[in-house]
């Protein structure tokens, strides 16, 4: 913050404080009743459909709680950061409170992770314990995507089966989690044209055994081998160093409801698709991705 608008904000909170409290003291009334006679009511002299307004007095302990409260507030602002860049005399900041309440919070965890983090992946896939906590990790950071029993969604991978797009080892499954994934798929809709886009679907219906049209088929074979087998090889099984997806088999990232099988094999060739995995490194622990990944890759371990 700027100097100008620093004192700017001094200034105004300042302001406000002792015009308020001045306010207060030289409107406040000790004796309103003058020459009135016994009994009578003074008056501010205003009328609302007949109804006269009373002038009394504030109550004293209205008004000295009224002082205190402004006396409180000079104290926390002398006190606390609250007059522009002025630190207050304690030196309290979020930012510190927040460090000291990670630090806290980490070092209570430190024990409770620690042992797991010397084990191995697999060793932890076995561990019932283990899995507990890495099941509160999942649907803490992951469920949202992949569902609380990881198996996915339209556009999100199951990770409750033998099928994985950058492979199933522990050291994969953990580079996802700690680095996340940027999937590419480009869309070949102006390039091939809606019957070059039918062609390749039918094409693609074919390798994974579904319902096709054979004479779309074979033309759309030459058009995948020399668009689409580079990437998801020739027999389209997929490379998972490039996480290019496996399309001989019957399973589908992108399902939409509304759609046929067809329409978003067709829908995917035409547009292109995009995933992100978001990288959890800079979120999670490295103890925490670690019992993450053991979860992650039992869910794969009880399907095979």
């Amino acid at each position: 913050m700027s100097d100008f608008w620093s004192y700017w904000i001094i200034f105004f909170t300042l302001l406000v404080l002792f015009g308020s409290c001045w306010l207060l003291i030289a409107n406040r009334k000790t004796d309103v009743r003058g020459d009135l006679a016994e009994g009578e009511v003074p008056k501010t002299g205003h009328v609302y459909d007949g109804i006269e307004e009373y002038d009394n007095p504030l109550p004293a302990w209205w008004f000295w709680k009224f002082i205190a409260t402004a006396i409180f507030s000079l104290i926390y602002l002398l006190l606390y950061p609250g007059l522009g860049n002025y630190p207050g005399l304690l030196g309290w900041t979020s930012t510190n409170q927040l460090e000291e309440r990670v630090a806290s919070a980490n070092a209570k965890l430190d024990g409770q992770y620690s042992a797991y983090a010397q084990r191995t992946i697999d060793d932890l896939a076995g561990d019932p314990s283990a899995l507990r906590m890495g099941r509160r990790l999942f649907n803490n950071n992951c469920s949202i995507c992949h569902g609380v029993g990881g198996t996915g969604a339209n556009g999100f991978p199951n990770l409750a089966d033998a099928d994985w797009l950058y492979g199933s080892t522990p050291e994969a499954i953990k580079h996802s989690i700690a680095f996340g994934r940027q999937g590419a798929m480009p869309a070949w809709g102006s390039i091939l044209g809606e019957p070059g886009v039918g062609d390749m679907g039918e094409h693609l219906l074919s390798l994974s055994g579904a319902d096709h049209n054979a004479e779309q088929a074979a033309r759309g074979a030459t058009q995948y081998g020399l668009f689409c087998s580079s990437c998801h090889t020739p027999a389209g099984t997929g490379m998972q160093a490039l996480g290019a997806p496996n399309l001989s088999d019957s399973i589908w990232l992108y399902q939409q409801q509304n759609l046929t099988l067809a329409e978003n094999i067709r829908h995917s060739i035409r547009s292109g698709r995009n995933g992100n995995m978001p990288a959890h490194y800079e979120k999670l622990r490295p103890e925490k991705i670690h019992l993450l990944t053991a979860y992650v890759y039992s869910l794969s371990q009880n399907q095979q």
